[in-house]
């Protein structure tokens, strides 16, 4: 639903997703979500590789499961929000914004719980885990690289910058620093209780 509402804003879809929407845009081969699903794959892949084939193989399957179920999800989404209108700067505004909390939410819980990922988080997660580095941090230097594709995608084949926009790259740092106010949100309640 992050990403349906990203993508619904017009103002530019949420980082991770930008580089498969940018390619739906320049061919219909597969759907927004098949897309998706593809780079889901790319991720796991490297993602193995990254942990020098030393990963939870039970845990790859479960998210190569949820790659696919991902990008179901994601069309169905876009689907579920259709009807919804976006036709001033802050409506479009706000559901970059929804989009953007609900994202980090769902992120956060995957990475809180500990167990299987989506593929992109999973990723940024062995990175973090092989180079010593915040996940936050790591998020958010593969959100900027995401957008970045995207644009060169977009400007090469269709001319134009299309799916990459302020939201985009406000989603790239934004997301991660929710994630962030989730953490130390959580911390503190937990420290009291």
């Amino acid at each position: 639903m992050g990403v349906a509402f990203s993508t619904k804003a017009g103002l530019g879809t949420s980082p991770v997703a930008s580089v498969p929407y940018s390619v739906s845009l320049v061919s219909d081969l597969l759907t927004f979500g098949g897309w998706l699903n593809l780079l889901s794959v790319i991720q796991i892949i490297t993602q193995i590789v990254v942990m020098k084939f030393k990963c939870n193989y039970i845990e790859i399957a479960i998210q190569t499961v949820l790659a696919f179920v991902y990008g179901y999800l994601t069309n169905f989404s876009c689907f579920l929000i259709k009807d919804l209108t976006a036709d001033t700067y802050p409506v479009q505004f706000a559901y970059m914004l929804i989009g953007c909390f609900v994202l980090a939410l769902g992120i956060w819980i995957q990475v809180k719980g500990n167990v299987a990922m989506l593929p992109g988080e999973a990723m940024n997660r062995a990175i973090s885990i092989r180079s010593g580095k915040r996940y936050e941090n790591i998020k958010i230097l593969f959100d900027v690289i995401y957008i970045v594709v995207s644009a060169l995608i977009c400007l090469f084949f269709l001319h134009k910058l299309q799916g990459v926009r302020e939201g985009s790259i406000i989603a790239a740092v934004l997301v991660g620093n929710i994630i962030k106010l989730y953490e130390s949100a959580y911390k503190r309640i937990t420290t009291k209780a």
